[in-house]
């Protein structure tokens, strides 16, 4: 298990992609906070944050991914999450998250959604 966390951008059109791979915890969330900020700050409407290769995520990740669904949210936007594994679906799941974001089984179907507005 890795112990830090891959924050790898990308872009299918005018929409942001951030890859997350290994942990997402108090210590590695602020790398991906730091993406998110950005891109927001740049003006992204939508984001897709794929979750393929994130193999755990703690509150304080969560706690990441709330604050900017709740920026994006204000400006009409929002953060689509895709490929999530089944234990970190788990985690979302008892949290209560996935009924405050829209989760996607594929990154595909995730950037598909994203082109509507």
């Amino acid at each position: 298990m890795s112990t830090t966390l891959k924050v790898e951008e990308q872009r299918r059109g005018d929409i942001p992609i951030l890859s997350l791979g290994g942990r997402m915890d108090s210590t590695t969330s602020p790398d991906a906070e730091a993406h998110l900020t950005r891109l927001i700050g740049e003006g992204a409407h939508r984001i897709v944050v794929d979750f393929r290769d994130l193999e755990y995520i703690s509150s304080a990740g969560l706690r990441v991914l709330l604050a900017s669904q709740k920026r994006l949210k204000q400006a009409g936007g929002a953060v689509l999450l895709s490929a999530l594994r089944p234990e970190i679906r788990k985690v979302f799941d008892i949290a209560g998250f996935n009924r405050l974001f829209t989760i996607y089984p594929t990154l595909e179907e995730a950037l598909g959604a994203g082109q509507g507005r």
